[in-house]
């Protein structure tokens, strides 16, 4: 992870009811985020449909960078959106160690 970038939990709350138009983009916004793990830019993204709320963490070298890729998503115009700058983020991943094939 670079030194200089930081990260953010960006907490979504979905539209209710769901509407024909959001579900459609669901299979866009699964494209859109698999794309910004892999470049690690979303190092988190959980749905939880019982509380309509969507949470996803970020990583960004600043908050108008982070920005720019939560309007990228497909589904945000359709959601409430509330960003927090976190002191720190770690995972059960953070700690497993590489694979290696050798």
């Amino acid at each position: 992870m670079d030194a200089d970038r930081t990260q953010y939990m960006v907490v979504f709350t979905l539209p209710q009811p769901l509407t024909e138009e959001f579900i459609g983009r669901i299979p866009q916004q699964r494209q859109a985020v698999n794309r910004l793990m892999h470049e690690g830019k979303v190092l988190h993204y959980s749905l939880s449909l019982e509380n309509s709320k969507l949470w996803a963490v970020f990583s960004a070298h600043s908050e108008a960078e982070l920005m720019e890729l939560v309007s990228s998503l497909p589904l945000t115009q359709y959601m409430k959106v509330h960003v927090s700058e976190l002191t720190f983020f770690h995972s059960a991943q953070s700690f497993a160690p590489a694979f290696s094939v050798n």
